[in-house]
Order: structure tokens, then C-alpha cells, then sequence
């Protein structure tokens, strides 16, 4: 780790702390420090001998400590702390241990350690220190605890171990505080203290589930890096990190390569993410192939959320028998179906024109709901989105006045229907000529102060338009320049997803500089509106600003910021931030790398270009293929067809080149 950046990582875990004094002790502790211990205390640099010691642990078996603690505990003041254990004075360390670990109050603890730390030698303080710092994770006080943590590296002869960086690392990690946690790792380094794989996959999961994958991804290429073999866990949070980044080749190589060869087993779950990130793309044969390799060849017995993504696969390949089949099937499986499910199967009958299949699945449905059998044993209940779902297929059938009246029927089961709904409705209606009927109840939703969101707001643009309205659309527009009852994110989400550039610019720079915009994904639908439209300049902007927020961007998100430079011919920057992202632990996908490789091309920096296909072409995850493709265009573009020839001529030969071929 470099200096500077051991530097950073300090000053960015001062930031969170309050300042310190001249022993960095935060504002939490200093309320119980003695103002009358000093350096010069008559006990401070008292030494005692073995002898002395052994007669002291002898004694401390004699103390009762029950009633110590419970005196330390009724202290109003340091000086009652100290009365208190005058008569036992010098402490022990086994004797401090005891009390420590019984005092539930982490402050009065800290009061307990001052007092009576100059009886101890100091590498006799780290046992200690580390229950004092449980205690204070355990009180959840992770401010106090933090900064015990760095008062430990302050103080001379004693230094966190292990179990202290684990502790605070795990407290702060359970309580939703990555970032701050991450601040810790650096220090560990600077301390040769080596995060373990427990550590690392707490990390790697919270960034997971605070939706965070550029950040998992990084931390699990830092745990591999560390020369920590990862187990099932730590891998099927990398396989959902790097399907949730769009990186699926990568995901693909760790579930049937990597992880084979460390001898992990996967699971279900390391599956499942893969086979929905398919299914996102489009590529639903390949997700069902790897359904049937998942039970054929691994003998991975499928959970659940397998079976939904298959069922929506065979419905997109228009095999809705063999969804049915398999839908019947599931409880022989050992699986039972769920409202997910059933409403995928619903989806899958509707988009086939089944549509007396659905209707009678819906029914079973609704007879459970009313103490009937929903058919198999289930007594699965129709949601809202079971609704929404039936809802779309009356209105495929042409029986818009049945979509409307499903309406009514699911607000008497007591499911109330939501912006979905009605944008269903809403467009049942436009399609069947009744315009009028539709803003009608587009302006009662709006009066009744209905949460309005971005899909719904969509259609009804989209409607008016279509419609000829086009001063309703536009009125429409308006309105989210200046938003009522929704956020400004999502305004400029609609606005941006409506192609709409200067009514979302607009709102994005007014939001931006009150604060106002915190989700990631805001800046990333403006900076793809902004390079659709051609204007570089204002993505490079919005993603400075997200930079500024500390958000970690994704590799598309990356790609499209150096496009733009590229477009801008700002060679330098592109290349500094290829570069800096790289430092910062960011996966990247072919696509960042070959565009890298391209600027480099525009640029005539055909030495820089050599080196970095050099160091790429020893990336197990690159393409190679690919990669020497984009080499040799490149060549083939700058007029040098001897240079370009010979790479072709050695991805033609299998001897020539290790070319991969991973899809």
C-alpha cells in the first residue's frame, strides 16, 4: 500500500471521528478521562517484580469482584472510580480483564483504563484495550469504538492485533457503515495485520446488498490478492457482484472454472444470479442450457428462485408447455411454488395466448384466498402483482372493461393497486380508443395525491403525444420541472428516460447543487441522455459530480466517462482515469480495456498500446481473441498491415497465440 494512500485512508477514519487531542482521544471518551492523571502520577512509572506480581494475581482471587463492578458502575465521577479501587491499587491486568469484561457501560470502562493503565506495562494493555472495545461494539457506541481503535495505535508499546480490527470491522460492517469500515484496511496493512476471509466476506456482502457491486468486486480481487483461497460464500457474492455489474463472462469463469478448482461445490445460489443475468440480456437458451448442465452435469438441485428464472426463460422462448410441465413438477422437486411463481406462470400463459390456462391458474389462486384448494395443496394468494399480471392479459384479449372491473375486485380482497395498475389500465384504455376516460383518471390520481411514478408518468406523455395532445404533453413536462408529491430523482429519471435533455439537464444541475441527488443511478441515466445527444462536455460533468459524491462507478459507467473524453480528443484524462480506476480495485469488462487500447490508437502511442495488450493478454478474463482483434484494427487503421497481418496470421494459428474463446 502506498504511503499516500495509508495517508488517506487515516485521515478519511479522522474524519469520521471528532478531533483529537494530544493522545487523539474522541469527544465520547474524554468525558471520563481523570483530569488529575497525568504522566507524573507517583504510580506511572512504578516497576514491579515478578514476585510482586504473583503475590498480586494471589490476592486478586481473594477480590470480590461482583461488588467491585458494582461500585465502578454507581461512580458518578472519575474520583469515585478511583476511590473505589484505591484499595486494590496497583491493578492487575487479570484483575482489569475481569472488570472489564463485566462493566456493561463501555464509558465507564474507558474511565476504568485511564485510571489505572499506569500500573500496567503497556504490552500488558492490549487485552484490555480489545475487551474495552468489544464492550464498545457491543453497546453499539461504534464512534467510541473507533476510537479506542486508533488511540491503540497512538499509544507506544501497545498496537492492535487481529481481533481488534475484526471486532470493530464486524460491528461496523453489521450496522451498515462500509465505508467507514473500509477506511480500517489501510491501517491494517500499515499495522501487518492481515484481514481474514470472515472479514473480507462481511465487507464484500454489505456492499453486495447496499447495491454496491463495483465496491464487492474490489474486495474480493483485494481477498485474492491477500492470497485467501474464498470459500462457497465469498464466490457466490463475487458471481452476484459481477452479474450485477454486467461483467457475465467473468461470473461465468468463476462458477465453472474457479471455483472447481478450488474445490468449491457450488450451489443454487451461485447459479441463480448467473441464470438471471442471462435472462436480462436476452439469452434465454443459454440460461436454459445452463439449467439443464446445472442438474445434468453439476448435480445441483435447484432452489426457488432457479425455478422462477427458468419458468420466464421457457416463456420467452415461446415453450410454455415445457414451463408448464416443469411448473406442475416442482413440488415432486421438493420445491413448492411461491406467488412468484405462479404469476411468472401467469405471465408465461398470457404471453403464449393461453389465455383460459391463466384465467383458471388466477382462479385456483383466488379460491385459496377464500379458504378454497389453489390446486397441488397451495394456498398461494394473488398480490398486486398477480393483479397487475391478469390485468395485462384481459387487456391482450381486447376485454378492456373485464381489466377495468379486476380492478374493483382486487381493492374488495384488500389489495390495493398500485402506479402499475393503473398504468396498465391506462394503457388498455388509450389502445381502446378511450383517451378521455384515461386523463380522466390520470388527473383524479393526481388530485387524490396518489404516489405518481416514473412509468406512469411515462405513458400518459406518451398517450398525449400519440394522441395529437401535444400541449397536455407538454404541460405534463412542466410539471416535473418543478415537482410535487416525487422526489426530484425520479422527475429527472422520467425526464431523462423520455429523452427529454434540456427539461432534465435543467432539473439535474438545480438538484445537483442543493444536494439533492444521491442515488448513483440518477447520474447515470443523465450521462447515458447526455451521450446519446452528443454533448461530452456535460457528461464529463455529471460524472465528476458523482465522483465528488464518492460513488464508486460501474464499468459501463466508466466506459461511457472515457468515451466522452475520447470523443473530446482529452486523451490524458481518459488515460488517468483508466488508470486510477484500475488502482482503486474497479473490474472493468472487455469493452473498458479495448476502448483504452482504441485511444491509444487515435493517440499514434503505439509503444504505450504494445504494453498494455502485453499486460492483458496475461488477464485470465479478457477475451484474448477479441483483444488481439482490436489490436490488429487498430494497426490495420494507422497503415501498418505488416504489423496487423502478422496478429491476424497468429490468431489464425492455435500455436501462435493463447487465444480464448469463453462465451
Amino acid at each position: 500500500m502506498p504511503p499516500a494512500a495509508v495517508s488517506a485512508a487515516t485521515a478519511a477514519a479522522a474524519a469520521a471521528l471528532p478531533s483529537p487531542s494530544h493522545r487523539r482521544v474522541p469527544a465520547a471518551k474524554s468525558v471520563w478521562i481523570n483530569p488529575n492523571l497525568s504522566a507524573s502520577h507517583p504510580l506511572h512509572h512504578r516497576h514491579k517484580s515478578a514476585a510482586e506480581l504473583q503475590q498480586r494475581q494471589h490476592e486478586d482471587r481473594t477480590i470480590d469482584v461482583a461488588a467491585l463492578v458494582a461500585a465502578i458502575s454507581a461512580a458518578r465521577t472519575a474520583a469515585d472510580v478511583a476511590s473505589a479501587l484505591a484499595p486494590h491499587r496497583p491493578v492487575s491486568g487479570r484483575l482489569l480483564g475481569a472488570l472489564l469484561s463485566r462493566i456493561p457501560d463501555p464509558r465507564r470502562g474507558v474511565a476504568l483504563l485511564d485510571l489505572v493503565a499506569p500500573d500496567l506495562p503497556p504490552p500488558a494493555l492490549l487485552i484490555p484495550y480489545n475487551l474495552l472495545l468489544r464492550s464498545a461494539c457491543r453497546a453499539g457506541d461504534l464512534r467510541l469504538a473507533s476510537g479506542i481503535l486508533l488511540e491503540m495505535r497512538d499509544r507506544g508499546g501497545v498496537s492492535p492485533d487481529a481481533f481488534s480490527y475484526s471486532t470493530l470491522l464486524a460491528a461496523l460492517t453489521r450496522a451498515g457503515h462500509l465505508d467507514h469500515a473500509l477506511t480500517f484496511l489501510p491501517l491494517m496493512e500499515d499495522d501487518t495485520v492481515a484481514p481474514d476471509l470472515i472479514l473480507f466476506s462481511n465487507l464484500i456482502h454489505l456492499a453486495l446488498r447496499g447495491g454496491d457491486a463495483p465496491k464487492a468486486l474490489a474486495l474480493f480481487s483485494r481477498l485474492r490478492a491477500a492470497g485467501i483461497k474464498p470459500d462457497l460464500k465469498a464466490y457466490n457474492a463475487a458471481v452476484a457482484a459481477y452479474c450485477k455489474s454486467g461483467l457475465l463472462r467473468d461470473a461465468k469463469r468463476l462458477l465453472l472454472h474457479d471455483m472447481p478448482a478450488d474445490g468449491v461445490a457450488p450451489d443454487a445460489e451461485s447459479y441463480s444470479p448467473v441464470l438471471a443475468a442471462l435472462a436480462r440480456r436476452g439469452r434465454h437458451l443459454a440460461a436454459v442450457s445452463l439449467f439443464t448442465h446445472m442438474r445434468a452435469v453439476a448435480r445441483v438441485r435447484p432452489d426457488l428462485s432457479v425455478f422462477n428464472i427458468v419458468l420466464s426463460a421457457y416463456g420467452q422462448l415461446d415453450l410454455a408447455r415445457e414451463a408448464d410441465r416443469l411448473f406442475w413438477n416442482m413440488r415432486r422437486a421438493g420445491v413448492a411454488p411461491s406467488v412468484v411463481t405462479y404469476n411468472t406462470m401467469l405471465r408465461v400463459y398470457g404471453d403464449a395466448g393461453l389465455f383460459g390456462e391463466a384465467v383458471h391458474l388466477f382462479d385456483l389462486m383466488r379460491n385459496s384466498a377464500s379458504g378454497g384448494n389453489g390446486g397441488a395443496g397451495s394456498s398461494v394468494k394473488p398480490n398486486v402483482v398477480t393483479y397487475n399480471t391478469m390485468i395485462a392479459i384481459y387487456g391482450k384479449s381486447l376485454e378492456d372493461e373485464k381489466a377495468g372491473s379486476l380492478v374493483q375486485d382486487m381493492q374488495a380482497n384488500g389489495v390495493q393497486p398500485n402506479a402499475i395498475t393503473y398504468s396498465t389500465i391506462l394503457s388498455i384504455w388509450m389502445k381502446a380508443g378511450k383517451l378521455d376516460r384515461a386523463a380522466k383518471l390520470f388527473e383524479k390520481l393526481r388530485e387524490a395525491g396518489t404516489e405518481i411514478d416514473p412509468v406512469l408518468y411515462q405513458t400518459m406523455v406518451v398517450a398525449y403525444e400519440r394522441a395529437g395532445l401535444v400541449s397536455q404533453a407538454k404541460r405534463l413536462l412542466r410539471d416535473l420541472k418543478d415537482p410535487e408529491g416525487i422526489t426530484k430523482e425520479t422527475a429527472i429519471t422520467i425526464l431523462a428516460s423520455a429523452g427529454r435533455v434540456e427539461e432534465a439537464a435543467f432539473l439535474f444541475r438545480r438538484a445537483a447543487n442543493t444536494g439533492e441527488i444521491k442515488d448513483s443511478s440518477v447520474h447515470r441515466a443523465m450521462m447515458d441522455l447526455f451521450a446519446k445527444n452528443r454533448r461530452h462536455r456535460n457528461v464529463i460533468e455529471v460524472f465528476d459530480e458523482m465522483r465528488k459524491l464518492g460513488h464508486l462507478p460501474d464499468s459501463e459507467t466508466i466506459a461511457t466517462a472515457m468515451n466522452a473524453y475520447g470523443k473530446l480528443k482529452e486523451f490524458d484524462k481518459a488515460a488517468a482515469l483508466y488508470q486510477a480506476m484500475r488502482e482503486e480495485g474497479c473490474v472493468f469488462s472487455d469493452r473498458v480495456h479495448f476502448q483504452m487500447i482504441s485511444l491509444l490508437g487515435a493517440q499514434k502511442d503505439f509503444e504505450a498500446l504494445e504494453t498494455l495488450v502485453g499486460e492483458l493478454s496475461h488477464d485470465p478474463s479478457i477475451d484474448k481473441r477479441e483483444l488481439y482483434l482490436v489490436a490488429a484494427g487498430i494497426y490495420e487503421r494507422a497503415y501498418k498491415f505488416d504489423k496487423a497481418s502478422h496478429i491476424i496470421s497468429q490468431i489464425r494459428s492455435s500455436n501462435g497465440l493463447d487465444v480464448q474463446k469463453f462465451r
